[in-house]
């Protein structure tokens, strides 16, 4: 039986990858902070001997490194912290995974890029990114790349059912206020992490047979938006599920990204070009409107019509 290790478990996606993955072997999961049930081994990403320590203990013949440090303000402020997380941590799991002659699976973002243009981004496209978080995020793609077996799956507006996410954001902020006021000039596809779990085990499941199968992929769920498009189908939704708001779609208004100046600068165009990874592996992605009414679906409890 294959063994796995997984880091970030707690997270929106680790979470999900608990489930995806427990049909190909036996998971090792591993938070940042250590429990009762983890065996003494290390799943924080910031102790880079501790984390060398693990997987030479596990021995595990798959990594899913799905941890990382995602505060994209704070990084900006917290420069050294974000890059042990996002870029050494990669780094020695990619030295202990080609030792191993193990698998390295590694979760990276739309923020590599530069956001010009409107065109979907390729994955051999130039990376320019604009802040700490996607530099960091740059360097750790870098580093992945060293372990022979690697597959990172770049993504964006990721969400998920578990946690906090932009949708519940929304919910809350038109349960209580008469108008709302989102970016419209921020593009991308919201993308599930419920998507990006299975998407991995179906991917895994082929390269462990094709090991020429290793690279680079875009994954994310078929179509576009803004933040304020999202914001407006969030509100539909849970209109049509009975949900009680004071605002609605309607009284959605649109900003833009200079009109809203945060520490760390947001690319405005975060399409992600999925051909290579359908192509390489068969599949298909749905639509980003299913995902986001299958979680609210979930959150509001529901039931699917």
């Amino acid at each position: 039986m294959l063994k796995i290790l997984l880091l970030g478990c707690n997270g929106q996606v680790g979470w999900e990858l608990q489930r995806s993955l427990a049909v190909l072997g036996d998971v090792v999961a591993l938070g940042s902070a250590p429990t009762a049930g983890d065996g003494g081994f290390c799943g924080d990403l910031a102790d880079l001997d501790g984390l060398a320590r693990t997987v030479r203990e596990v021995g595990p013949d798959i990594i899913v490194n799905a941890a990382a440090y995602t505060a994209v303000d704070r990084a900006e402020t917290e420069p050294e912290r974000a890059h042990a997380i996002n870029a050494l941590a990669p780094g020695v799991l990619a030295l202990e995974a080609q030792h191993l002659g193990a698998w390295l699976v590694h979760y990276s973002t739309d923020y590599v890029f530069d956001g010009s243009g409107s065109a979907p981004w390729k994955e051999d496209d130039r990376c320019a990114p604009l802040s700490v978080y996607g530099r960091t995020k740059r360097e750790g793609e870098l580093a992945v790349a060293i372990c022979a077996r690697h597959l990172i799956f770049r993504t964006s507006w990721v969400y998920g059912a578990r946690g906090g996410n932009f949708a519940k954001t929304m919910l809350r902020l038109a349960a209580e206020r008469e108008s709302l006021t989102v970016i419209d000039d921020q593009i991308g596809a919201p993308t599930s992490a419920e998507l990006l779990a299975d998407v991995t085990a179906h991917a895994l499941r082929a390269a462990l047979d094709q090991p020429e199968l290793a690279g680079t992929y875009h994954c994310a769920a078929e179509g576009q938006t803004s933040w304020r498009g999202y914001a407006q189908f969030v509100l539909t939704q849970a209109r049509a599920m009975g949900l009680a708001l004071k605002a609605g779609p309607d009284q959605v208004q649109a900003t833009s990204t200079a009109q809203y100046p945060t520490p760390a600068q947001r690319p405005l165009n975060s399409r992600l070009d999925t051909g290579k990874l359908r192509s390489a592996f068969s599949l298909h992605l749905p639509l980003w409107q299913i995902g986001v009414q299958r979680m609210l679906q979930e959150t509001l409890g529901a039931k699917p019509t």
